[in-house]
């Protein structure tokens, strides 16, 4: 069971779960276009059996039963994301049904006494537009503005709370230049201008949304503690590079219209022209901050291309993914958030999670180590609490099994596990936990 209860927690914290569009809708109904992972998914080699998002979780047929499943265990909210290629098939022009979906599904939250807290793009970029450059073209500030003011001329007058864009690292940094994510590519002039222009398409719906009289909007930041492997100097300009570049420079750009040094003097020159001119839109003011936290990286140096530096693995417990678990990286970071950046803004922590090689074994899933994983970080979040730290929120990931990008269908995040052959929604054990918990 959770150790802690809902009484332990102040009064008005939300509890709530996320999922995203593409992990979970299935791509191929409601008139949804091609979106760049579809092409990603085709390419051999890129994603685990080449396995797509086309069917994922049908959740664009079952919506109503997997809300009951977050009622039912008594969360106070739902984090979703809407799908750019869904809503707009080729990157500009409306397919009503998309629209449709999202106006009933918030309609269904909002009956089911849930409240919705929309993420606008949760990576699933029309492959029309990522033909034309996608986030290197700087035209997508102008493209995802119009697309927020689709969305939110629809659903914004019923949103709790409205988040730009999930995770700017991963739709610059990891699909850019690690290539690990679509589009896939590994070039440094990509990346840098993807990082700048995701956080202008980002302060653009802001700005347009402000226009709109939408209320309560933010942004979501991933971070992943950065810690030397060793004591010698190499390891620990390394993990303070690493920090710098995961870590601080998109929360940096949004609060304090500012890169940090050490990306400037790097990507500089691979930046677009005139790109501290943007940062009066990028800085534009938010109501609240996201935090998504996993896990935390040891980094070295090496004598390679910049960055010289790479992950050496950890001594602690790993989940799935293999990712060391290490709650005391989220209490830091939400700590240092508002310390640095954020102030009194509330602050959210709008996922967190582990994947576990779950399995279902005579109508039951019995997941211990992720109940484990969720009473180590909700500590993390009272401890924070407890030193001031305005933490409103904890939404857990995830609801259900997904498509997990790359890895397929193989890596299990769900507190409820999913039978991709039959699509059987089984509660987990963690699942029954969080009942528990919050009926306390």
């Amino acid at each position: 069971m959770l150790t802690h209860a809902r009484s332990d927690f102040p009064d008005g914290f939300l509890f709530g779960a996320a999922t995203s569009a593409y992990q979970i809708e299935g791509h191929g109904f409601g008139g949804a276009g091609r979106a760049m992972w579809d092409d990603f998914a085709a390419t051999p080699g890129n994603v685990v059996r080449a396995e797509d998002g086309a069917r994922a979780c049908d959740h664009y047929h079952r919506y109503a039963s997997d809300l009951d499943l977050l009622s039912d265990a008594g969360f106070d909210a739902y984090r979703f994301s809407t799908s750019w290629a869904r809503v707009m098939p080729d990157g500009r022009t409306v397919n009503p049904e998309g629209l449709d979906f999202y106006d009933r599904l918030t309609d269904a939250m909002l009956e089911r006494g849930l409240k919705p807290m929309a993420t606008l793009y949760h990576w699933e970029l029309p492959s029309a537009l990522a033909d034309q450059g996608g986030w290197r073209n700087r035209d997508i500030a102008g493209w995802f503005g119009d697309f927020t003011e689709c969305v939110m001329g629809r659903l914004g007058d019923r949103m709790y709370s409205v988040a730009t864009i999930n995770e700017f690292w991963c739709v610059s940094w990891l699909s850019h230049f690690l290539g690990q994510h679509a589009p896939g590519l590994r070039d440094i002039r990509a990346t840098a201008r993807a990082m700048h222009h995701v956080l202008l398409a980002h302060g653009t719906a802001i700005e347009r949304m402000r226009g709109m009289g939408v209320m309560n909007l933010g942004a979501v930041f991933n971070m992943e503690w950065a810690a030397p492997a060793d004591d010698s100097a190499a390891s620990v300009e390394a993990a303070a590079l690493y920090d710098d570049y995961y870590n601080h420079f998109f929360v940096s750009g949004a609060f304090k219209g500012t890169y940090p040094d050490r990306l400037v003097a790097a990507l500089g020159p691979h930046l677009p022209q005139g790109w501290q001119d943007d940062f009066a839109t990028i800085t534009a003011p938010l109501d609240w901050a996201g935090i998504n936290y996993y896990t935390r990286s040891l980094l070295a140096g090496n004598d390679g291309p910049w960055p010289h530096l790479h992950a050496v693995e950890g001594p602690l417990e790993k989940t799935q993914m293999g990712w060391e678990v290490y709650p005391q990286g989220l209490h830091d970071f939400l700590v240092r958030t508002a310390r640095d950046y954020t102030g009194d803004l509330p602050i959210y922590v709008t996922e967190n999670g582990m994947s576990n090689a779950d399995q279902r074994v005579d109508g039951t899933v019995d997941d211990p180590a992720r109940i484990a994983y969720f009473n180590s970080h909700l500590s993390a979040v009272r401890d924070a609490i407890a030193k001031g730290v305005p933490v409103k929120g904890y939404m857990a990931w995830s609801l259900l099994d997904n498509y997990e990008w790359a890895l397929g269908y193989e890596k299990r995040f769900g507190m409820v596990h999913v039978d991709f052959d039959t699509l059987e929604r089984t509660p987990k054990a963690s699942w029954h936990a969080f009942k528990d918990m919050l009926a306390r």
